[in-house]
């Protein structure tokens, strides 16, 4: 009994750090309310004005963002369909 306990408590424990290190930019909400016009992230501004937000942003973040954009997970396929029209990969 005691080992499965200890199996159970470490395969929860590695589960939980996992979802941590997939966290990205796609999941800050500072990274990602610039490009909303409500408080609530449902409308996203019109192209040119998400591009301006866009191009402000580090490299190192606007990478980032593209990258986890190639995946084109869910629920940010409009947001990345606007950020891979950005960065080229139509």
């Amino acid at each position: 009994m005691n080992v499965k306990a200890i199996c159970l408590g470490a395969a929860i424990a590695l589960s939980s750090s996992v979802g941590i290190a997939l966290a990205g930019a796609l999941d800050e909400p500072d990274a990602m309310e610039p490009f909303f016009t409500d408080a609530s992230m449902k409308t996203m501004k019109p192209l040119e004005e998400f591009k301006a937000v866009f191009m402000a942003m580090p490299a190192e973040k606007q990478e980032q963002m593209k990258k986890e954009c190639a995946d084109m997970r869910q629920p940010y396929t409009d947001f990345c369909a606007n950020v891979n029209t950005l960065g080229g990969h139509n």
